[in-house]
């Protein structure tokens, strides 16, 4: 099919593959969607997260996250339906989802930089480590995920006619971004990214690894803090898999030309869902005194679902 985004060809699922395809990635959105929510309304019901910089870090991620893969299954689930959708609405979405995935990392180094100043450094911890500071680090971290993207925008504002932005293609980077100088700055700056959010990972877990060491005292909370930046590092990684996803579609096009739209599906679920499963996890499980307030939750809302289905047998 050809569009004024260039040449498309129009390859498309079955009706029962696309709706097993999309099946899997509702009900997965749905079960994702459940946990995130829990896990915001645990920490906005308990007023000791409030002034706890982690978990403001860990919050703003999840719900970073939640966005992410809204959007991003959104996207999913509407190129199945429509195929093509309007560049101006197409530009919206996926601005939005640049920004939420390059926020990701730099919040992750964020958060191992707290963990590293509470372990190396406790009596500056409070000091250094501010709710005010946080808030700012916070949009700092917008900052950094914005700017990158948004200046894509502005080229494409200045090269394409306005004409292009009423027209309708697939959604995807390659037939919006087109100019091929916007390809080598996101790399570049992906490449620049990722480096300085390894070496900051890579940097607090040797100090956090020597400190457990030489520590008399404390040992525990040093290790369980080696532990949580080693999980940050094992996502972080995961999260870098998205700088490469478009190369490992152009390979998989090549090497499994009548099976591109099964492995662009297998890559989005590997390199976007897979890690958004993590943050809960990492905190809301391993997180002894998050995990306290989370069990309640799930609990009370277990009894509240129960009252409810005993009013409705009672009223039947």
């Amino acid at each position: 099919m050809n569009s004024t985004g260039g040449s498309q060809v129009l390859v498309r699922d079955t009706f029962a593959t696309a709706f097993a395809k999309n099946f899997i990635l509702v009900g997965v959105w749905l079960s994702m969607t459940y946990i995130n929510v829990t896990v915001v309304a645990t920490f906005f019901s308990n007023q000791t997260f409030y002034q706890n910089p982690r978990y403001i870090l860990f919050i703003h991620m999840v719900i970073n996250d939640a966005v992410q893969l809204t959007i991003g299954i959104s996207l999913c689930v509407v190129s199945y339906i429509y195929y093509s959708i309007n560049v101006s609405i197409c530009t919206v979405f996926m601005l939005v989802a640049f920004f939420t995935t390059r926020n990701t990392p730099v919040n992750l180094a964020a958060m191992a930089i707290e963990r590293y100043i509470a372990v190396c450094n406790p009596l500056r911890h409070a000091q250094i480590c501010t709710v005010r500071r946080t808030h700012l680090l916070i949009g700092l971290i917008w900052l950094m995920s914005v700017v990158p993207d948004i200046t894509d925008l502005f080229v494409i504002l200045a090269t394409e006619p306005l004409s292009f932005f009423y027209t309708s293609v697939l959604c995807l980077r390659q037939y919006v971004f087109k100019d091929p100088v916007l390809l080598y700055k996101r790399q570049a700056f992906d490449g620049i990214y990722f480096s300085l959010v390894f070496f900051t990972l890579v940097y607090t877990y040797l100090r956090v690894l020597f400190v457990a060491r030489a520590m008399s005292t404390e040992k525990t909370s040093a290790q369980r803090a080696r532990n949580t930046i080693l999980l940050h590092g094992a996502q972080l990684l995961m999260c870098m898999l998205s700088y490469v996803s478009p190369s490992v579609d152009v390979v998989l096009n090549i090497l499994f030309p009548g099976h591109i739209l099964d492995m662009r599906y297998v890559n989005f679920i590997i390199v976007y869902l897979l890690p958004r499963f993590l943050s809960p996890l990492i905190y809301g499980v391993r997180d002894q005194k998050f995990h306290k307030y989370l069990k309640r939750s799930f609990v009370i809302a277990q009894y509240k679902a129960k009252r409810r289905v005993d009013n409705q047998e009672e009223e039947n």
